[in-house]
């Protein structure tokens, strides 16, 4: 079965939208991401900015917590749209319609991120669900016409999202934080089980994996704008702190090892595992399982690498040698750093698995060194565990290299 358009119904639906939004056609141009759709990621940006903002303004366990769970449901938001737009098209009126009401809901969203687990949590978990659930619902309106396997699949899934859908508006009512974080916690474990239980309910049985066929290009093209999002937000946090400081050569090499992170990050997903898998998932005789599991669980480690990633950047800018000059790191901060780098890692080395390729060695090597950094904090400073993390990062991309190399000279 081809990736590139979605099989057409043996009788079409009983019920649904008249007009037909699907994508049509093959190739290049039917997979083109549309300018609406990066319209439509301009609110992410504001939301990642408000996520790493958060904790940079909480240095603490529970606010990364909180942090992780709205992340999550970013995340989550943003990729099921994703699989919308993969399969309706983002130049008619009506998806049109839909993603600009989309966006308007998700400003609000994204503006409650600071206050969500305080004052503002309603707002938060009210537009989350409104956005999901009548995406969701919409979609099955609209899909099940014209491809009716795939419109059912969506009142699977806005079945299954009005059930996470009552945990987070539960969550948002409880006056007390703990019972809000454990409500919260159990809304992202449903949401996240759904694809992996196929949107199984009662009555309507599981989805048939067949429905998901997806546009290669188009779904990892989209992932990887993401991706770049969330690369932005930790330059723009580099890039402003680094404007407020007096500059001293000490800051200077802060900035400098923020901006190699930067680049490093980027090298890794895109220069040594984005293009090729990129090229599996195209010609994969199953693309939706592929792009459940590697489009759709494990980019969420790599953006919550960047984030942490930013953060840890900025704390080493204000504070290079340690706070009050100590001359070494306080575990929190030795924690980001090394952390941020092993759950990329993490990332990266999943995202390659499941996209056909090894397990990468480098990349395990990678996460054992950063490891052992971490227990380095009574006597390094922040400043020299960043450029020791960079050069583990820097470590990695080069055994890839030579790995590779080897494995070409190998198949001659």
């Amino acid at each position: 079965m081809s990736a590139d358009a979605p099989r057409a119904p043996r009788t079409p639906g009983t019920w649904g939208m008249r007009a037909d939004v699907l994508r049509h056609g093959q190739g290049h141009d039917s997979d083109k991401v549309g300018y609406i759709e990066l319209f439509f990621d301009l609110v992410f940006v504001f939301a990642v900015t408000q996520l790493s903002h958060s904790l940079i303004a909480h240095p603490d366990g529970t606010t990364l917590v909180q942090t992780l769970i709205l992340g999550a449901a970013v995340w989550y938001l943003w990729i099921d749209t994703t699989w919308v737009t993969n399969w309706l098209d983002p130049e008619r009126h009506p998806v049109r319609t839909l993603l600009i009401v989309m966006m308007l809901l998700g400003l609000l969203m994204s503006s409650a991120i600071p206050e969500a687990f305080g004052e503002k949590a309603l707002l938060f978990a009210g537009t989350f669900v409104a956005i999901q659930v009548g995406r969701s619902a919409w979609t099955a309106y609209a899909l099940h016409r014209h491809w009716p396997e795939n419109g059912t699949n969506f009142v699977r899934i806005t079945v299954w999202q009005v059930c996470s859908g009552v945990l987070w508006i539960a969550g948002a009512l409880v006056p007390d934080d703990s019972w809000r974080l454990l409500l919260w916690v159990a809304a992202v474990l449903v949401d996240y089980t759904g694809p992996r239980a196929l949107f199984r309910v009662p009555v309507l049985g599981p989805t048939d994996p067949a429905t998901w066929v997806v546009r290669g290009g188009h779904m990892a093209e989209r992932v990887g704008l993401f991706i770049i999002i969330s690369l932005g937000e930790s330059i723009i946090v580099t890039g402003t702190a680094f404007g407020d400081l007096e500059l001293t050569g000490t800051v200077l090499l802060a900035f400098l090892a923020a901006f190699a992170s930067t680049v490093l990050m980027w090298l890794l997903y895109f220069d040594r595992s984005e293009r090729r898998a990129t090229a599996y998932f195209a010609g994969s005789d199953s693309p939706g399982m592929i792009a459940q599991t590697a489009y759709t669980y494990i980019p969420y480690l790599i953006v919550v690498g960047i984030v942490l990633t930013a953060v840890a950047d900025e704390i080493v800018l204000l504070h290079p040698l340690g706070h009050e000059g100590s001359g070494h790191a306080e575990p929190w901060t030795a924690g980001l750093i090394c952390g941020a780098g092993t759950v990329y890692l993490v990332g990266n080395t999943l995202f390659r698995r499941a996209t056909g390729g090894p397990w990468s060695l480098p990349h395990v090597a990678g996460v054992v060194a950063l490891g052992l950094l971490y227990l380095t904090h009574p006597v390094l400073s922040p400043l020299a565990i960043n450029w020791v993390s960079n050069g583990v990062l820097l470590a990695v991309i080069l055994g890839d290299v030579a790995v590779s190399r080897r494995a070409v000279r190998t198949e001659r």
